[in-house]
């Protein structure tokens, strides 16, 4: 079974760290900074094998090469984004598979955030890596990509099966769930939710992971087809890919 630790890093961001005890292999997910998991690394006595980046931008690609210095380990992003990839030795594409061990992440390309955004799903462990794509009720902004480019990447993640765990880059959940709040207010799965992770965030605790299934409920994002929504911002009659932009357009003035 695979094991996952994440590291609160920065002001809002997550490292994840994922280790197989068979093969003893261990991977850093976007590691912004360095020290925090070579702390981690030295506390459990693990060695760094693999870097999964997401994506180019600095607070996710910011240790790469002091661990890659320090353990020798291999980095591993988007093939499109070779050249703003710190120490990058192995670039993927779009159903390119990643191993750990015996576990295996399928590359899955969701540009929007940036052009060459990927994500990683390790579908036997239950897991999504998804960087700055989809957030626990929220995406990213569209920095490089279009909203049809970011609403068509989602529309992968969300056929995903239910009970798949997010593990997004971020702790962006409580701004996310008060703006959600403002487009569908009737939402009583998201109310209830919003609850928990008020509770949560007062306890200093993480919101991180989410399920598609919870995302699928109360993520504005995953649900440019929900009725009551698209009354709210008054959209009833446009197509998907403009009540997506019009949501992406709101959260950004929010």
């Amino acid at each position: 079974m695979l094991t996952i630790l994440h590291l609160p890093v920065l002001n809002d961001n997550y490292i994840y760290l994922l280790h197989d005890p068979v093969s003893g292999e261990t991977t850093a997910v976007d590691p912004a900074v360095a020290q925090p998991v070579l702390d981690v690394l030295e506390q459990n006595n693990w060695q760094l094998t693999y870097i999964l980046n997401t994506h180019h931008h600095p607070d996710h690609v910011g240790g790469n090469l002091e661990l890659k210095q320090l353990t020798g380990c291999t980095v591993i992003a988007g093939l499109s984004d070779q050249h703003r990839i710190p120490g990058l030795d192995r670039g993927v594409v779009d159903g390119d598979v990643v191993m750990l061990g015996k576990h295996t992440a399928k590359v899955i390309s969701t540009p929007g955030h940036t052009s060459g955004h990927v994500v990683y799903h390790f579908a036997d462990d239950n897991a999504l890596f998804c960087g700055d794509t989809l957030f626990v009720m929220g995406c990213g902004r569209l920095f490089e990509g279009t909203a049809e480019q970011m609403w068509h990447s989602l529309q992968k993640l969300k056929t995903l099966p239910s009970s798949t765990q997010i593990y997004c880059a971020h702790e962006y959940t409580q701004t996310n769930g008060r703006f959600a709040l403002t487009v569908e207010p009737d939402n009583r799965q998201l109310r209830q939710r919003m609850e928990v992770i008020n509770q949560l965030r007062a306890n200093r605790l993480p919101t991180v992971p989410s399920t598609i299934e919870q995302e699928l409920a109360t993520n504005p994002f995953f649900r440019e087809d929900s009725l009551t929504l698209r009354e709210t911002i008054k959209m009833v009659n446009k197509t998907p890919v403009e009540v997506f932009a019009e949501i992406r357009r709101l959260k950004d003035c929010f």
